[in-house]
């Protein structure tokens, strides 16, 4: 059987991991962290537990399809639980909106917000169907993409605006500028400026409206350990607080993964690891990206995490996800994507998991996890002195603008996670916390691609190749790289798991 390596068990390794195994390959997932998930980590501190990464779950189909390969029930392993709304996004100007996925609910807020608008929706809504249709129906994302399904695709694309920004196409439905904000942002969850992102990428609104937004009980960090548990079952071996430092190339193909635990020999070698770091630290010397390509190459924002736990709860102020805006949206998202500077003011998300799940905090406690973006390590911010003051002025806008009253008094716990961080414990150049910059031409063909061009037996999954970031993009670069493998390398015989033998 053909022996594989992954390196890096985030949900991109993990669920290729599984996919592979349940085919009869022969997997070996290495991991850098001493627990799966790659950055969907948790961490715990005097009973207050957070995700240290992605906190909710949209597409959750793709997670169950993952069991249900070989027989099994995501129930077995994991508990997800429906949100409505899906957020509360707090304006500038005091007003709020329960984002959801009930027509008729959104349809009588945006009537109360901007009269005469309400109807816009549903049209806005049919538009990103069709790139749902283009992207997951008739799956594009799920394959890997190159200038044969371009040409398949442009068509389509052109008739429905899929060059211009996310920004533009919201602009082109909505007048009210906290709509625009409100049918924009998605892109940000990904990495990505609205003013840029390609409005392809507007195919996430009408995703989270048919498939909901759902939280996994025990964080997302339960969800990396039900794959895990399951890649473990299917015979796949789990090597954790194991560093890949070189895929080892003889001959034009990989044959090894270096460890500092030695080599680990490989028929196919996958990196779930950052793209960059695959590129110009895993290659071998002779074989890294030259300065001048990774110079040409646009990366993802960063972003600060600070983890609260708080003695007493904000229910009346906070969702189990709130999205909280300060004064600017164009100019905010240029300081962090093209001027890259450190902003003073903010736009904020915040996740309160003991929303839906007290036993995430200590009885009557908050676990709150705040996200503010920020540029990646190329502004030349000093996180280790800025990080405590940056935090201190998070808490005064939560205090003065999203109504957490004597916030700072209820703070038992408080953490951080910097782009600095990133960088250093998850390899992400530049501390971008989202690979490549989902930009019109780091999309789809012009993407890192699922196979690699230089070397036959060595593939890529996860954010940094097609079709981009976050959970779902992430999940189906598994289902694109599988493909990509199974047909350059089959096996002649499907595992015995899969048959009901095992």
């Amino acid at each position: 059987m053909a022996k594989v390596v992954i390196i890096g068990a985030g949900f991109g390794g993990l669920s290729l991991g599984i996919r592979l195994q349940a085919r009869g390959y022969t997997v070996t997932l290495v991991e850098k962290q001493a627990q799966p998930g790659g950055h969907a980590a948790s961490l715990e501190v005097q009973g207050y537990r957070f995700d240290m990464g992605p906190s909710l779950i949209t597409a959750p189909e793709l997670i169950e399809e993952l069991f249900q390969l070989v027989g099994r029930s995501l129930n077995e392993y994991l508990t997800l639980v429906p949100l409505n709304p899906y957020y509360r996004i707090y304006f500038w100007d005091g007003s709020y909106l329960d984002y959801t996925g009930d027509s008729d609910w959104m349809r009588a807020q945006l009537a109360q917000l901007s009269p005469g608008e309400e109807e816009a929706y549903d049209r806005f809504m049919a538009h990103a169907q069709a790139f749902y249709k283009a992207v997951i129906e008739d799956g594009l994302g799920a394959r890997p993409f190159g200038w044969k399904e371009l040409w398949t695709f442009l068509p389509a694309a052109l008739r429905l605006g899929a060059l211009r920004s996310a920004y533009s196409l919201a602009a082109r439905y909505f007048r009210d500028e906290r709509l625009r904000f409100t049918f924009s942002f998605h892109p940000l969850f990904i990495g990505g400026d609205p003013f840029w992102a390609p409005a392809v990428y507007q195919m996430i609104p009408y995703l989270e409206k048919v498939g909901g937004v759902w939280y996994a009980q025990g964080g997302m960090h339960a969800v990396a350990q039900a794959l895990a548990r399951l890649f473990q079952e299917l015979g796949g071996m789990l090597l954790l607080s194991t560093e890949a430092q070189e895929i080892i190339i003889r001959k034009e193909r990989a044959v090894a993964v270096r460890t500092q635990a030695g080599e680990i020999p490989a028929d196919i070698v996958v990196s779930n690891a950052d793209y960059l770091h695959t590129v110009t630290q895993l290659y071998p010397k002779p074989y890294r990206l030259s300065r001048l390509r990774e110079s040409m190459m646009r990366y993802s924002m960063s972003a600060f995490l600070l983890y609260l736990g708080l003695r007493n709860t904000y229910p009346h102020r906070l969702r189990h996800h709130t999205i909280a805006l300060g004064p600017r949206y164009r100019g905010l998202v240029k300081d962090i994507f093209r001027r890259k500077v450190l902003a003073s003011d903010f736009s904020l998300y915040l996740h309160a998991p003991t929303r839906t799940e007290p036993a995430m905090a200590p009885p009557g406690g908050e676990s709150l996890y705040v996200l503010s973006p920020v540029p990646n390590l190329q502004a030349k911010v000093n996180w280790e002195t800025e990080k405590q003051a940056y935090a201190e002025r998070i808490v005064t806008f939560l205090e003065e603008k999203v109504g957490l009253e004597g916030l700072r008094q209820q703070i038992v716990v408080q953490q951080f996670y910097t782009p600095l961080d990133f960088a250093q414990q998850r390899n992400c150049t530049y501390g971008a916390a989202w690979g490549p910059e989902p930009l019109l031409w780091q999309t789809a063909v012009l993407r890192p691609p699922n196979r690699s061009r230089r070397f036959p037996n060595v593939f890529l999954v996860g954010a940094g190749t097609h079709p981009g970031a976050g959970v779902p993009g992430v999940l189906l670069s598994a289902k694109a790289t599988e493909k990509a493998i199974t047909e350059a390398y089959p096996l002649s015989v499907r595992s015995e798991i899969v048959a009901g033998r095992v």
